[in-house]
């Protein structure tokens, strides 16, 4: 399955959460720098961060060698941390979104709908089992429903889509669970855990390991950076 490749656009994904059940005060925000002035720009609280950024060979060496270290040193990946493989061609927008408010399920009060039956299917399965879910998801299925809702606003960009076109950009997710920072991509074989954070410097962790991800790839502009926030405007 090919799905038409969401837009880095806030109006977009915004229109997308509140398709799925998302209450109106949770909004996503474009971030517009990684310097502290532009970082204090965001409005608070901030739940998730969603960075945009080419694939290059550069990457994918560094997911290499990020792959085999951590398979050889190990690391401390909390239980209750939500994560969902991509199976999916062109879903990566849609998950990083899923894995940012499924994060923050605790935080996040939802309307009863499309996200929250969602989660409830899946709550029990594993990350494979719930990308799974997306690949092969029948009709009527929440999942179903998930996918409908991303193709919807998929068409409503500003951008010419192609499902069969090869996108060379990627969306990932950072969060904070249980104090420590994570890297969610769902094509990874699994979460990449940055460390100590906090609520309070969430924002700044993310920002750093954001300013890693272009600065391997300096000559290359292509990278954007949103927030998922919760705000009255």
């Amino acid at each position: 399955m090919s799905l038409y490749p969401l837009e880095s656009n806030p109006d977009v994904l915004n229109k997308f959460m509140s398709l799925v059940g998302v209450p109106d005060r949770y909004k996503i925000v474009d971030v517009y720098g990684l310097d502290s002035d532009a970082l204090a720009w965001i409005p608070r609280p901030v739940l998730a961060m969603i960075l945009l950024f080419p694939c290059s060979e550069k990457y994918y060496e560094h997911v290499k060698k990020e792959k085999e270290l951590v398979e050889d040193r190990g690391q401390a990946i909390t239980p209750s941390l939500w994560f969902m493989k991509q199976k999916v061609s062109n879903a990566c927008g849609t998950i990083a979104l899923i894995h940012s408010l499924a994060n923050n399920a605790d935080r996040i009060e939802l309307n009863d709908g499309i996200f929250k039956k969602l989660l409830e299917e899946c709550a029990e399965k594993t990350p494979e089992e719930r990308g799974e879910m997306l690949s092969s998801a029948g009709s009527g299925s929440e999942a179903f429903k998930l996918i409908s809702a991303h193709q919807e606003l998929a068409m409503e960009g500003q951008t010419e889509v192609n499902p069969n076109e090869q996108v060379n950009h990627h969306f990932i997710a950072f969060i904070e669970k249980d104090g420590e920072l994570y890297e969610l991509d769902g094509r990874k074989e699994f979460p990449i855990n940055h460390g100590p954070t906090t609520k309070d410097t969430f924002v700044e962790d993310a920002a750093r390991v954001c300013k890693a991800f272009i600065e391997r790839d300096s000559e290359d502009i292509n990278f954007t950076i949103m927030a998922l926030v919760e705000a009255d405007f």
